[in-house]
């Protein structure tokens, strides 16, 4: 699969364990990356990373320490209090 440029939707779906048809709502919403190749699309080898979450862009980690400093500032006693038992 690395010397291949690019992989199909079933192919993708299969590898994230989520249908063809939520895949396809995905490309269509442009939450992935893919080109249309004929009837079928492809997605680059490159974006795979991202796509199975291996990868953040800086927008995903500005929004999840944005989340972990709101936890924080709402739970930390709470948080401090379990990491004791």
């Amino acid at each position: 699969m690395k010397d291949r440029k690019y992989i199909s939707i079933p192919e993708l779906a299969k590898i994230l364990g989520i249908s063809r048809i939520a895949l396809y709502r995905k490309v269509k919403m442009g939450e992935i990356k893919a080109k249309k190749i004929g009837r079928n699309y492809a997605i680059p080898q490159r974006y795979l990373s991202s796509v199975a979450g291996k990868s953040l862009s800086a927008e995903d980690k500005k929004e999840i320490d944005t989340a972990v400093k709101k936890t924080v500032k709402e739970y930390g006693e709470v948080l401090r209090l379990l990491g004791k038992e």
